[in-house]
């Protein structure tokens, strides 16, 4: 069950990271999901680093760190893939 709430968890903050960024981005469901999970993965991470992975309710600390770690990696993902690129 764990794998299923982090795909589940990662495509919500993919979903985010993506509605967060500007302009269009050329990217499947699939990589939204897997570069989601990936800042998910770093938000937890990053959290627990910064001492604020627990926190009483809603962790909306952790949830901003995961989506701009999100963000990131998708930015970083479309910039090597040459996907961000505007055509003329």
């Amino acid at each position: 069950m764990e794998i299923i709430g982090l795909i589940i968890f990662g495509a919500v903050i993919g979903a985010l990271a993506r509605l967060f960024m500007k302009g269009d981005q050329n990217l499947g469901i699939l990589w939204t999901i897997i570069l989601g999970v990936l800042g998910a993965l770093a938000g937890y991470w990053l959290a627990g680093v910064l001492g604020v992975e627990d926190t009483g309710g809603i962790d909306w600390i952790r949830w901003a760190i995961s989506i701009v770690a999100a963000v990131l990696f998708i930015s970083i993902y479309l910039g090597i893939t040459n996907k961000g690129a505007k055509r003329r």
